[in-house]
């Protein structure tokens, strides 16, 4: 801008010729023209330049791009998280994280991807407001891909945030997420604010009015917070946590992440919020832990105890054995025509029945599913025999590992030594060994059984009690004081005499 003026100046009060004016500035003719057609410089084009730094990993790049087209919509790959991955896996190709955005840019210009909402930045007092969300997150347990209901409780003054993963998002889950997340805090937001889930609004009415589930009010009652919910896709007035997912989503479920279950999941993601503490957000002056650690001086104080996240309900034992919850049949060790107590968790199953609990399963989020544990069949099968080959509770035992296959070899060996349905009386004898010492402890005896070549029961007994049958050694007893009852001890001269007469 400042040579245009001084071009324009230069040919007007100067020399006043384009061929002067060229040679005092020493530029092309062309600009002095362009000078004085304008004021203004006209847009510099930029020729595309090559890359040969970028040529190596541009492979690897593509790669990612066309995996991400099968990945989750919102965990796919950001440019950022690119050229990090390039630095991880190809530390031996340097190229500038502005090379890898721009390439990145390019390719999803082309398609039509760039572009999104924006979202007005809020300030809140400390410990004032926290958002409250789930969102779908794929990750892959024991080998298999999992689609995963992921909840987040976001602290807007801090930034600090909390994840927890589940199968479904059940009320039971959400309320269990809320007390992990006030221990996680170290204390309770005054406001949570949420979108009009279904665990907590039954209908909305007009403007902000809300009809709540009853458990909700009891919920927020018993921890003393205050809940505002978001008008009807308006998600922008939760930008905090909706930001939030995103950003975590990106940084920790991509790559879509591993583990053995969904527990050691959760401790993962545990580890992955503690670890954004460290990081700074844009345009604050200290750290996300850092201001966590004020806010949490802020906080309501948590509740003496925990609230009953069980949903009770009090069911009658089928004729198949089972009571019936949420549409599944699940398996129960009493008589058929008796009603028991019935409490969903979040994960897991529990029946009551006259002040113990006699059953416990692991949560089924399908519907019309039959949830059988062999070990409720014992004593009936013990008057069916014939009915334990073709059983369902075998079978799914079978599937869930329970039953190896030295049972089935050891069943064998009874049937042959004592006829199959005496011989399958035994095998449900040795099953109820099971209740007493566990299944690792049974399936080590009856692996040890069969390599010695053992084919009865009362030996798998034997093997698991074998430790409580050795007794310890009885200690001397000092003799002390008795030592003066000792007697010499008697000779034998005279009865040698007495042979010597018999011999003459």
């Amino acid at each position: 801008m400042e040579l245009f003026e001084q071009l324009r100046r230069e040919y007007e009060f100067g020399i006043g010729t384009i061929k002067g004016v060229a040679r005092k500035f020493g530029v092309h003719r062309r600009m002095v023209r362009q000078a004085l057609a304008s004021a203004v410089p006209p847009e510099r084009r930029y020729r595309q330049r090559a890359c040969p730094a970028l040529e190596p990993v541009v492979g690897f790049i593509e790669q990612i791009l066309e995996a991400d087209r099968r990945a989750p919509r919102k965990q796919r790959h950001t440019a950022r998280r690119i050229y990090h991955r390039l630095r991880t896996e190809m530390p031996e190709h340097a190229v500038a994280e502005s090379t890898v955005r721009n390439h990145v840019n390019e390719r999803r210009r082309a398609l039509g991807l760039l572009g999104g909402p924006v979202f007005v930045p809020q300030a809140c007092a400390w410990g004032s407001e926290a958002q409250v969300d789930w969102y779908e997150a794929t990750a892959e347990l024991a080998g298999q891909p999992v689609t995963l209901q992921v909840f987040c409780m976001r602290a807007m003054a801090s930034g600090g945030a909390f994840h927890r993963a589940y199968r479904s998002a059940t009320q039971q889950a959400f309320l269990e997420a809320h007390e992990l997340a006030f221990q996680y805090f170290g204390g309770v937001f005054r406001l949570l604010r949420y979108d009009n889930l279904g665990s907590a609004v039954r209908k909305v009415l007009r403007g902000r009015q809300r009809v709540e589930t009853e458990r909700f009010i009891a919920f927020r009652s018993h921890w003393r917070f205050q809940s505002e919910f978001c008008m009807p896709a308006a998600g922008h007035e939760k930008g905090g946590v909706e930001g939030e997912n995103g950003c975590f989503r990106r940084n920790h479920w991509v790559p879509v992440p591993q583990a053995a279950d969904l527990g050691s999941l959760n401790d993962l993601l545990l580890v992955w919020c503690q670890e954004d503490e460290h990081r700074q957000i844009s345009g604050r002056d200290q750290t996300v832990g850092a201001a966590l650690a004020i806010e949490r001086d802020h906080l309501l104080a948590s509740a003496a105890e925990g609230f009953d996240l069980a949903e009770v309900s009090f069911p009658t034992v089928d004729g198949s054995g089972c009571v019936v919850v949420k549409t599944n049949a699940c398996s129960t060790p009493v008589r058929p025509g008796t009603r028991v107590q019935a409490k969903l968790y979040p994960a897991h199953l529990e029946v009551w029945h006259e002040g113990r609990c006699i059953a416990r399963h692991e949560r089924c989020h399908a519907r019309r599913q039959q949830i059988l544990d062999l070990e409720h069949y014992l004593e009936v099968l013990e008057h069916k025999p014939g009915a334990l080959a073709g059983s369902k509770p075998l079978e799914q035992w079978r599937r869930a590992g329970r039953w190896p296959a030295s049972f089935d070899a050891f069943w064998q060996r009874l049937n042959e030594r004592h006829g199959r349905q005496q011989g399958t009386r035994a095998m449900i004898g040795v099953l109820r060994l099971g209740r007493q010492f566990g299944d690792a402890g049974l399936r080590a005896a009856v692996e040890a059984a069969l390599a010695l070549g053992c084919s009865d029961a009362e030996a798998v007994r034997y093997l698991l009690t074998a430790d409580q049958l050795t007794r310890p050694a009885a200690p001397a007893a000092a003799v002390g004081a008795l030592a003066r009852y000792d007697r010499p001890m008697p000779r034998l001269d005279g009865y040698d005499q007495l042979l010597g007469q018999g011999a003459a």
